[in-house]
């Protein structure tokens, strides 16, 4: 069962691997080891991101709109 759109902007390596760890974890199948490199690349992801772009907050400026506008 192939569920990967073919026009997306994530590669199809990427999209496969995504594709993987998820059926993994929807089987309850999480390896320590490979959780381990994930988070270690989300954070080396979430630094980058920082120091490319300074500290964004989204939250505040999205409760407030929807506090405001109900």
């Amino acid at each position: 069962m192939n569920t990967i759109p073919e026009s997306t902007a994530i590669p199809p390596e990427l999209m496969a691997e995504l594709q993987e760890r998820a059926e993994r974890a929807a089987r309850g199948l999480i390896d320590p080891e490979t959780r381990r490199i994930a988070r270690e690349r989300m954070d080396r992801m979430r630094e980058e991101f920082r120091r490319r772009h300074g500290e964004v907050n989204l939250a505040v400026d999205l409760i407030r709109e929807a506090r405001d506008g109900a």
